[in-house]
């Protein structure tokens, strides 16, 4: 019989259970540090491979698709093998079927656009076409090429008349065929629906072609139409384009149906086949850069082609600039990638070290409860294990959560990399608090011991380690400094190296900082009242574990002061360039006529405008020889050198101009500054320059400067325009200082014939590749992330010690400690380590930017690649990237602790004093 009064023993309660249980804000607070840490971890090489293939993208897709296209070409068979074969190997169905052997010959990851690709038959020398009502610019009858592309009613609008097409079979001897021309063509060479054009036969008489329809293109600038722009628009040439004053003619092209290819067998024009691959913008990624390239050159010159040319004939031609596009773009990644990975290992070390500190909190809040389990006979492996278990419950999820959020807000890239990332961040916040414990608890103590810095010495270990990592640290700077970033080298030793001089600096500081505190406590105990002693006191005894608090307020200031230069850095390079390319706030300008009389006038008149200094310009002056033309440039004096100290453009004071001038009066002596090519060439004494109105001027240099304002070109000389005649002095140029200038209304106010340049707009089109905006934007994002993980760094080193400071600010006001002392002892003994993370931080900061300064060049960011800078953009310190970090770090500091002492005033002494001694 069963006894229902028999007691049931209870299985005792899951561990894992038991502490989520017990410290609920704990938990929930590493929960969302991970899933924050994991989604930014998961997020940087996704938007990072984002940027990498918008950019791309956009270097394939910016150039022209003459450039970007691989042209593939081949003559028709011989004259010596028979008619009929010559003619079948230009029908469509020989073209198309070699057109997709030579698709099916291209290598991934080089994929053609099938909607951009195009293929036909085109001659290769252009006929005259004798027809007189064909536009004769100098007497010069019209040329045309004859092309019979495929796929012209998919890629044209019918805008007149009907498509062409071929009767019956076309061969060599067809007296006519029909053809189309764009609109562009029709307009410009007055060709019309039913017109005939009668182009020269070889051994025959003229091929007539008659017009039966004009079309539009669909998309212009597409590669069916854009890679032999002829096609669409006609082109004016010169007999001799080396000569700009020789005889002219209209160069066009008519469209044939592809069936009367073989017509053009009949005429000069050595028609050729053509095969038109246009690289495919949705299958270009830059993790395939090496392989396309690759494949680009196997397609070009190696067995790529050779495969072709089995089956297009052996005389098959390749041609192509995307392989020059591609290397473009690579020589950009190159000079952006090192600075990437500054931004990774900053960021990422800085999220290491609080997901550690995060771990130490923990650790030390269950120190005696760990000590106790030890003592009890816990071993240290079943320890570690049940504390991975509790930590691994909820990090996984968080971690996991996080991956999600990044995947689900940053599509369109790989997963693995994101995933690799958020696992390591999880991996780190499940390991770390098992071997804080582990290590802290590797002996069984009685009780539980002191950790300052008077009971817990540097060990030989901790010597070695942060010896090996000051070598590592100079080597990596050693490197740096050598080879820098512009080469691309890639090596994480160089990226690591400003991270590796804040931890360096922390370890060195965390030694060194108690030495002073201790002997300022001395004399601060001779003073009236005990806050000032104490404070010192206690921050001189500061925790042995303050290392990891102070290396992640060092990492993330270096971080931030190194981040926040290199976009200071940028933007200032940008705006030195836009100023080399306009030489002012605005630049209007006549090529050869002198400016609109009054224009100056209503141009001063502008919002925005400051200030308009107006130059005379003679591009075509010529001195004494005659044989080289030196731009002239007459200024007043004043105004100009006023200009030029703004602008920092070849400065030199407003007597210069005025030196030893004399009178000013015929065979008078011009004083003029010139650049040091045109010093070089006509020396110190006084010569002749003949101006472009007839008038001879004498002129003698006396100051020589590398640039001017008023010229973009590198050679001048700059006059006293009090010194010119009445039509050389007319302005032809007006240099605007004021950079918030209107340039709507100053293009008003110039009209049409004045050319209207900004340095503003000119600066933004230096944002020119999406790689490059990305980079600014991933950089930004890790000043971002720094400075938060700084905050919440300083955040949990100061609630690490929050149990016992307030514990002693309650027994300090059982012995009389008013409110008011205890806020300036708690503010008081938190300001030290403060000040020493934000001096530190700017001597970190800076010191990492000077010694990496002679390697970094921010050319290949700041600049665009068709940009050839003069000069390279080093790496230069910013004040306030430097100051507002530090000042933060203070002013949390201050306010966190005034938040902790008001709080301990709230709860009362009693009160605490009861809830148990932690300290």
């Amino acid at each position: 019989m069963v006894n229902p009064f028999r007691r049931v023993d209870r299985a005792p309660a899951p561990w894992v259970r038991t502490r989520l249980r017990s410290a609920p804000g704990a938990s929930l607070f590493l929960a969302l540090l991970v899933v924050l840490t994991a989604c930014l971890a998961a997020a940087f090489p996704r938007a990072l491979e984002r940027y990498e293939d918008a950019g791309l993208r956009h270097a394939v897709e910016q150039v022209s698709p003459s450039r970007s296209v691989v042209s593939l070409s081949a003559p028709a068979p011989l004259p010596s093998l028979s008619q009929d074969l010559r003619e079948r190997a230009l029908r469509p169905a020989a073209v198309k079927s070699q057109y997709d052997s030579i698709l099916g010959t291209v290598r991934r990851p080089f994929v053609p656009d099938p909607n951009q690709s195009s293929y036909g038959v085109t001659t290769t020398v252009n006929q005259l076409v004798p027809d007189p009502w064909l536009p004769r610019p100098d007497a010069l009858p019209a040329q045309v090429a004859l092309v019979a592309p495929a796929g012209l009613a998919g890629h044209a609008r019918l805008s007149e008349g009907r498509l062409p097409r071929a009767s019956g079979t076309v061969t060599t001897t067809t007296p006519e065929v029909e053809a189309a021309v764009t609109t562009d063509t029709a307009g410009i060479l007055h060709i019309k629906v039913g017109s005939v054009l009668h182009v020269p036969g070889a051994g025959r008489g003229p091929l007539a072609v008659r017009i039966t329809g004009i079309v539009a293109p669909r998309e212009r600038d597409g590669a069916y139409w854009a890679t032999d722009p002829l096609l669409r628009t006609p082109v004016l040439k010169r007999i001799t384009p080396a000569d700009p004053y020789s005889a002219r003619y209209w160069l066009g092209a008519v469209l044939l149906p592809p069936e009367a290819a073989p017509a053009l067998l009949g005429t000069e024009g050595r028609p050729n086949r053509y095969w038109r691959l246009a690289p495919s913008p949705d299958a270009l990624h830059h993790r395939d850069l090496g392989a396309l390239q690759s494949a680009l050159a196997s397609l070009v010159s190696g067995p790529g082609l050779h495969q072709v040319s089995t089956v297009t004939g052996s005389l098959t031609e390749a041609d192509t600039g995307l392989d020059d596009v591609l290397a473009s773009y690579s020589h950009l990644f190159s000079g952006v990638s090192a600075l990437i990975s500054v931004a990774a290992f900053g960021s990422g070390t800085v999220a290491a070290v609080v997901l550690a500190m995060a771990a130490g909190l923990s650790a030390d809040r269950r120190r005696t409860e760990l000590a106790l389990l030890r003592a009890r006979g816990a071993s240290l492996s079943g320890l570690t294990t049940r504390l991975l278990a509790e930590t691994a419950v909820i990090a996984v999820p968080a971690g996991t959560v996080g991956l999600a959020v990044a995947m689900w807000a940053l599509p369109g890239a790989r997963d693995l990399p994101a995933v690799l990332a958020a696992l390591a961040v999880t991996v780190v916040a499940c390991v770390a608090l098992p071997l804080r414990a582990a290590g802290a608890h590797r002996l069984v103590r009685s009780s539980v011991l002191r950790q300052d810095v008077t009971s817990v010495r540097p060990s030989r270990r901790r010597t070695v380690a942060e010896l090996t990592l000051v070598t590592v640290a100079a080597g990596a700077l050693v490197t740096l400094r050598r080879q820098g970033t512009s080469g691309g080298s890639g090596n994480q030793l160089i990226s690591a190296a400003p991270v590796l001089v804040g931890v360096i600096a922390a370890l060195l500081l965390v030694r060194v900082y108690p030495l002073p505190l201790r002997g300022m406590a001395g004399p601060a105990g001779r003073l009236r009242g005990v806050v000032s002693h104490l404070s010192l006191a206690r921050a001189g005894r500061g925790s042995a574990s303050a290392v990891l608090p102070l290396l992640a307020l060092l990492t993330a200031l270096t971080t931030a002061s190194f981040g926040g230069s290199v976009l200071a850095g940028i933007g200032e390079a940008r705006d030195h360039s836009a100023l080399l390319a306009v030489r002012a706030d605005a630049r209007l300008e006549s090529a050869m006529d002198p400016l609109p009389a009054g224009l100056t006038g209503r141009v001063r008149r502008v919002s925005g405008v400051r200030d308009v200094t107006a130059v005379s310009v003679d591009y075509r002056a010529r001195p004494n020889d005659g044989r080289r033309t030196v731009p002239v440039v007459g200024v007043d004096p004043g105004d100009y050198a006023g200009l030029t100290r703004r602008t920092g453009l070849g400065a030199f004071p407003e007597g210069v101009l005025r030196t030893g001038r004399g009178n000013l009066g015929s065979g008078a002596v011009l004083p003029a500054v010139a650049s040091p090519g045109v010093a070089h060439t006509y020396g110190s004494a006084p010569f002749p320059v003949g101006m472009v109105d007839g008038s001879i001027v004498r002129v003698r240099i006396i100051a020589v400067r590398d640039i001017t304002p008023a010229v973009l070109g590198a050679d001048f000389l700059v006059v006293d325009r009090a010194g010119l005649s009445a039509t050389a002095v007319k302005p032809t140029t007006l240099l605007v200082t004021g950079p918030e200038a209107d340039g709507r209304v100053l293009r008003e106010a110039a009209g049409n014939a004045v050319s209207v340049r900004l340095r503003a707009e000119e600066r933004a089109r230096y944002v020119d590749s999406p790689l490059q905006t990305g980079v600014t934007h991933l950089y930004t994002a890790a000043v971002a992330a720094g400075a938060g993980y700084a905050v919440l760094a300083l955040l949990l080193s100061l609630l690490r010690a929050a149990p016992e400071r307030i514990a002693l600010l309650a027994r300090l006001r059982t012995m009389g400690l008013t409110r008011p002392q205890g806020r300036r002892l708690l503010v008081l003994e938190s300001l030290p380590q403060a000040v020493l993370a934000a001096v530190g931080g700017v001597l970190t900061g800076w010191a990492a930017i000077h010694l990496l300064s002679p390697g970094m060049d921010l050319t290949a960011v700041a600049l665009p690649p068709s940009l050839a800078p003069l000069e390279q953009t080093p790496l230069h310190t910013d004040a306030w990237s430097l100051a507002v970090p530090a000042l933060t770090v203070v002013a949390v500091t201050v306010g966190i602790a005034g938040v902790q002492a008001w709080w301990a005033g709230r709860r009362g002494a009693v009160r605490e004093l009861r809830a148990g001694d932690t300290g």
